[in-house]
């Protein structure tokens, strides 16, 4: 510390530089750092092993991979999870984390399909089934993220204790039965396409559209970031850290409500089976796809890239009778890889730590122990960052 400390006494005040030539040289690595340790590199990489594994699907299944019909059946297998997974991204770039995703996807799916949802859907119109799935995601949402910020209880316990609430009050309100969809338009509607391309497709399509300029092209984003990568500074910084926590698990409820809505019109059911390991699988696919489980830094493409990836995969190991216990195998190793490759570029070895000052943009900024000194910022896009004076003058 002393190293890297100056003094400056003309002004009567002392200016500590703790970490200055680090930051240099942090600045300098980040220069001439890999291609790969960037967002661009990253999904670069993902399109490669998207490209490999289709390769590999056409010399092991032939024209059964190749058929428009297999790959429509990708695209409709990877949307429902895509949907929830891009909520998801926005919660864990915020630090956090939702274990709840799949009982909010049943019970969204159970409540829109209850005999006075569907009267009244007949009555009205057949909207008021997609609106009853979207608010129930939401509400529970709300719930998650006012006992998370405002009650202060870890976000996974608070979300794990959401995801047995809710598979079991889905499990009450359907008596354990399943529930069909008999509105004929909503099903001709949701099991449609435009121009050959499924409907359910498009809806993944425009979500993870949305979900792009929402994060990337809003204050809402660039605070996503801020609050992921140093959720003290993001307060210092004028930013409402829990009322936005609030709502990043409202927007993961919403994703569930959507999600919901889909999986009736593809099951035409509504059950309380449904969603199961979605959590699992959406955690995994935003992995996959770059974004760090300590929050700060991910990408919607990434997260699009990583479903693809897995339900490719997954597809692949369908049309070759691999059981599914060896693709549980194969979906472990790869999380396991994409984490490991995470923490490489991010930090510069395997260790699971935040980067450093010198570590690839997006990341927090955390140096010391608990006890020790917190940078004032996150490198991230949009992130507060630099010195701040305190009551005594000093810079940190």
């Amino acid at each position: 510390m002393s190293s890297d400390t100056s003094s400056d006494t003309s002004g009567g005040s002392t200016t500590l530089t703790a970490g200055a030539g680090k930051s240099d040289t942090g600045r300098q690595e980040r220069s001439s750092g890999s291609f790969m340790a960037g967002p661009v590199g990253r999904n670069l990489g993902l399109v490669v092993a998207l490209v490999i594994l289709c390769i590999v699907g056409v010399i092991t299944a032939g024209d059964r991979f190749a058929d428009v019909d297999n790959v429509l059946t990708i695209l409709r297998l990877a949307s429902v999870i895509g949907v929830v997974s891009i909520g998801m991204t926005f919660v864990i770039i915020g630090g956090g984390i939702d274990l709840s995703v799949g009982a909010l996807v049943a019970l969204a799916s159970v409540w829109a399909t209850t005999l006075a949802t569907q009267q009244l859907a007949e009555d009205v119109h057949w909207i008021v089934m997609v609106f009853t799935a979207i608010v129930v995601g939401a509400v529970a949402g709300l719930v998650n993220g006012l006992v998370i910020a405002y009650g202060k209880l870890a976000a996974f316990i608070a979300t794990l204790a959401m995801l047995a609430a809710a598979r079991g009050l889905a499990e009450i309100i359907a008596n354990r039965r399943t529930q069909i969809v008999r509105d004929s338009d909503f099903l001709a509607f949701f099991s449609g396409d435009v121009l050959g391309v499924p409907t359910l497709v498009l809806i993944f399509a425009l979500v993870a559209a949305a979900g792009w300029v929402l994060l990337n092209r809003t204050t809402f984003g660039r605070r996503t970031f801020a609050v992921g990568g140093n959720a003290e500074a993001a307060r210092l910084a004028g930013i409402r850290v829990q009322r936005h926590t609030v709502k990043l698990y409202v927007l993961s409820g919403i994703t569930c409500g959507i999600a919901a809505v889909m999986i009736m019109a593809r099951t035409t059911t509504g059950s309380s089976t449904h969603g199961g390991l979605y959590e699992l699988d959406a955690i995994a696919a935003v992995v996959i796809g770059g974004t760090l489980l300590i929050g700060g830094r991910g990408t919607i493409v990434g997260t699009v890239l990583g479903v693809l990836i897995f339900t490719t995969l997954g597809n692949v190991f369908t049309l070759n009778n691999l059981s599914s216990s060896a693709q549980a195998v194969a979906r472990g190793v790869i999380i396991i890889l994409a984490v490991m490759l995470q923490q490489r570029l991010a930090t510069g070895g395997f260790s699971f730590r935040r980067p450093s000052s010198g570590g690839s943009a997006g990341g927090p900024v955390l140096t010391g122990s608990p006890s020790g000194s917190v940078s004032g910022g996150t490198t991230a896009e949009g992130g507060p960052g630099g010195a701040r004076p305190t009551a005594t003058g000093k810079t940190l």
